[in-house]
């Protein structure tokens, strides 16, 4: 586990970068509605702790920055100050059995689902599923929903897909008077640790329309439904 009480415990801790959207523009001149994530998360990506988990780890790397939000912005629920690594979240949801023992050790993916049930029962907060069917297309109709998700609970929100399976992090939404707007953390990079300049510049977090989103792939979003701001 990351320990945010005792940080020296894992000295890699000391490079994630802490609020990766911090300064970004917004990606329209005239903004109807934004509503963003509350408090303070870190950027987990590949590689981050040493491991190379580069084609399988995203959605790991996704739970580990809405756990971190919950380590950090959530004292009042007496959470445990604990981001779990890629080992012990295997090791969760084998002793959750949710998978085999040969879960352990392996690359496998897990997406929104298996990221509810860590949640859970590592934090004890529970967690919405959102499933859009109709993927890029549809999502659209979801906004207030996602609006109300960051004006009450404030934190990340995890989201991955079938056809588009890449796991990224949503840390707002934005309505614009040209078109609506999802803030994504890119777990995908892979390297040294970056300044928020470059991370933003390189895109690894970044406003992305909708509309740009795949249209053919479902999409299913986990909303941590914490005890709000």
């Amino acid at each position: 586990f990351v320990n945010f009480n005792n940080p020296k415990s894992r000295t890699w801790d000391l490079a994630l970068l802490r609020n990766a959207h911090f300064g970004l523009p917004d990606p329209e001149t005239t903004i109807v509605r934004r509503s963003l994530v509350s408090g303070e998360c870190l950027y987990f990506h590949y590689g981050c702790d040493g491991q190379d988990d580069r084609g399988w780890g995203c959605g790991y790397r996704t739970l580990q920055t809405l756990s971190s939000w919950l380590c950090v912005n959530g004292s009042q629920r007496s959470y445990q100050k604990l981001v779990p690594s890629l080992p012990e979240i295997q090791q969760a949801l084998v002793t959750m059995e949710d998978k085999p023992p040969s879960f352990i050790g392996s690359r496998e993916w897990i997406g929104t689902f298996e990221a509810a049930l860590v949640l859970d029962h590592l934090y004890d907060v529970p967690c919405r599923i959102l499933h859009v069917p109709g993927g890029g297309s549809e999502l659209h109709h979801h906004f207030e929903e996602l609006h109300h998700h960051f004006e009450t609970h404030g934190s990340p929100v995890m989201m991955g897909g079938d056809r588009d399976n890449s796991s990224k992090g949503i840390l707002g939404v934005c309505t614009g008077a040209q078109e609506i707007h999802m803030l994504v953390l890119d777990p995908h990079y892979y390297g040294p640790p970056l300044e928020r300049a470059a991370v933003q510049h390189s895109g690894w977090v970044s406003w992305r329309s909708v509309g740009s989103l795949d249209h053919c792939s479902f999409y299913n979003l986990c909303l941590p439904q914490t005890a709000g701001k």
